[in-house]
């Protein structure tokens, strides 16, 4: 018997074992079942209520609008227009907070939400009513109509050429109103801020620095690397002053209370921790997120941690009772970054699923969804003065209005992945990417005064040129990084510049932005 074994060859062996195998699996189960029209007609429904609830009220845009007109109804752009003198009145849906004209101040009721066109008489009443200036603002900042949203799908949020503006408001309504050429508006002068240069370059971590702190009383500053560790470093010297052990994998956030003796962390171990300062140990774990905790931040005014996780939730937690208050759930994806403030919405949550969600802290629910970003967002800033906040993505870094997350600019140029962003009351943005730059901002303006990419440290592959975090310090004097070369960069003001020997080159940015 073993003889005739040894006589065949691997091959046939090996075929003959394929064979078998075959044999088992021969049955086609991988095939797709038989589509079944019910149960067909029920998901579309389901996914309909689901997914597009939000949207269903809106009319279809009917194309056959255009054909009816007649001559000279059409603009350069496609924008169907209704003069006063046509013979029919021609009934057109428009939903949103204006009906058609555009015109402020017109809250949407029962009333507001179906309109026919306006008369004569009322669209110059409604012209007369607005200084012409307002008008012209509203002309390219209102949100775009049904009609304009269907044709400029795609488009940057600012869908109208910025060449043109609606004229039938400033014109009083008259019976030959059309769009008519208006001169660009011209971006205003940035405000001047003085270059940062790179000062001190602290080095201790032995893996990434992923995350950074500065306590409130300015003395030392925290941060937390993928070597487990957590790092406490005098800020003034930049000496290491403690080492904090514990978590079992990369930490990935560190915040110091400002009420209480408290440092908390958290990591990629599903782990969040807080520590005791007078004895440097762990006295609470907030058990509950099922995989990496990506971030976390403190409520500034009732004693409430806010973490976000790969588990696609945000949870808050109670500091004292370490009761977990409410379970935020809603992001289809991993929730990256998590940010506070005493004012409504009390939360913002920046996720990998591309939206941004702003929380009511009370009811546990989602008040606003932005939609705006095509890609991740991974990092969120909130103005420490106006009530304003900016997201960092790859495809740009945009900047909202609270309460209810309306859209002001884009910052485009920093063509990279933006991990983290900071801001001080002198309307300085820094954004800090995967790639190692680091861009500086007017806050107001969108202005890219300055970008930064400081060498690795010695020892270190270029690749490993990388942001993770970055802070501005109590006095906003500092700015420190954590970077992928494991190490923490200090950056401060150049004192010595001044206008005349770095001026704003800013007029190209002008015809710049002009394109979008």
């Amino acid at each position: 018997m073993a003889e005739e074994v040894q006589k065949h060859s691997v091959h046939t062996l090996v075929f003959r074992s394929l064979k078998r195998t075959h044999d088992m699996f021969v049955a086609d189960n991988a095939k797709p079942i038989p589509l079944d029209e019910e149960s067909h007609k029920v998901k579309m429904a389901v996914k309909l209520r689901t997914e597009y609830g939000s949207v269903l009220h809106m009319p279809t845009l009917k194309e056959n609008l255009r054909e009816k007109g007649g001559p000279n109804t059409g603009d350069p752009y496609g924008h169907k227009q209704y003069s006063g003198n046509q013979g029919q009145e021609v009934e057109y849906m428009v939903t949103g907070t204006h009906p058609y004209p555009s015109g402020p101040g017109v809250a949407l009721t029962a009333d507001t939400k179906v309109q026919r066109m306006p008369s004569e008489s009322a669209a110059q009443s409604l012209a007369v009513a607005l200084p012409a200036s307002q008008s012209r603002l509203d002309a390219n900042r209102t949100a775009a109509g049904v009609g304009d949203i269907y044709r400029h799908a795609g488009m940057s949020e600012r869908s109208q050429p910025p060449g043109m503006a609606v004229a039938m408001v400033e014109a009083g309504g008259n019976k030959n109103s059309a769009l008519m050429p208006k001169k660009a508006p011209t971006m205003p002068k940035p405000q001047w801020h003085p270059p940062w240069k790179l000062y001190r370059v602290i080095s201790g971590h032995l893996g990434w620095v992923r995350c950074i702190a500065v306590e409130p009383g300015n003395q030392w500053f925290v941060t937390g690397s993928a070597d487990r560790t957590i790092k406490i470093w005098d800020l003034a010297s930049g000496k290491l002053k403690l080492s904090l052990t514990g978590h079992i994998s990369t930490v990935r956030g560190v915040i110091v209370s400002a009420r209480s003796p408290y440092l908390f962390s958290c990591g990629e171990d599903k782990q969040v921790k807080c520590w005791d300062l007078e004895y440097n140990k762990v006295i609470r774990h907030y058990h509950g997120h099922l995989s990496a905790v990506y971030g976390l931040d403190l409520h500034p005014t009732i004693d409430v941690l806010v973490t976000c996780s790969r588990d696609s939730t945000a949870r808050i937690w109670d500091v004292r009772t370490k009761a977990s208050v409410h379970t935020l759930s809603g992001h289809t994806n991993a929730v990256a970054t998590v940010k506070c403030q005493a004012a409504e919405p009390q939360i913002i949550t920046g996720s990998h699923d591309t939206t941004i969600r702003l929380w009511d802290l009370v009811a546990g629910k989602t008040r606003v969804t932005l939609t705006n970003h095509k890609k991740s967002v991974r990092a969120v800033v909130l103005h420490p003065r106006h009530y304003t906040f900016a997201s960092g993505s790859p495809d740009n870094i945009k900047q909202w209005k609270f309460p209810d997350g309306n859209f002001i600019q884009n910052l485009s140029g920093h063509n990279a992945i933006i991990n983290t962003l900071a801001v001080n009351s002198d309307g300085v943005l820094v954004s800090g990417a995967d790639n190692g730059t680091m861009h500086l901002w007017d806050w107001r303006t969108g202005y890219n005064f300055q970008r930064v990419h400081a060498a690795v440290q010695p020892g270190s592959l270029d690749s490993e040129s990388g942001i993770f975090a970055c802070v501005f310090d109590q006095s906003e004097s500092r700015l420190l990084t954590a970077e992928a070369d494991k190490t923490i960069k200090v950056y401060k003001e150049d004192d010595t510049a001044t206008e005349e020997t770095h001026p704003v080159s800013w007029k190209p940015e002008i015809i710049k932005r002009k394109r979008f």
